[in-house]
């Protein structure tokens, strides 16, 4: 079995940063695209940032220049760095990753998610 694993969320005033990490472990092959979702009280989730195994980025219009999505593909592990955060970002931060367990078996899995809060 596969397992995500965030962490890094917390309390921050606004314009203050965090940085959330995502850890994949169990039985995987390969770890290809991983991303970050996030889903405020009464709203649905919604996309935030996508990185595949190459590098290649792609972000929300809303967290353009303000987060940055990388990951250490030795680690099975994708970050993302929240800076000049805003009260609106508040919310609990899912990470998912697409994940090989076998050399054709292509799996998405979910990470637990993480709360973030900004304070005005």
């Amino acid at each position: 079995q596969v397992q995500l694993v965030e962490s890094g969320g917390g309390l921050v005033q606004a314009g203050g940063s965090l940085r959330l990490s995502c850890a994949a472990s169990g039985s995987i092959f390969s770890v290809n695209a991983m991303g970050w979702y996030r889903q405020a009280p009464g709203e649905q989730r919604e996309f935030i940032a996508r990185i595949t195994s190459a590098g290649t980025t792609m972000y929300a219009d809303s967290v353009k220049g303000r987060f940055t999505i990388s990951r250490d593909n030795a680690k099975n592990t994708g970050y993302l760095q929240m800076n000049s955060l805003k009260p609106e970002d508040t919310a609990v931060y899912y990470c998912n990753a697409a994940v090989r367990t076998t050399y054709i078996n292509e799996i998405t899995y979910w990470g637990q998610g993480t709360q973030v809060t900004v304070s005005s």
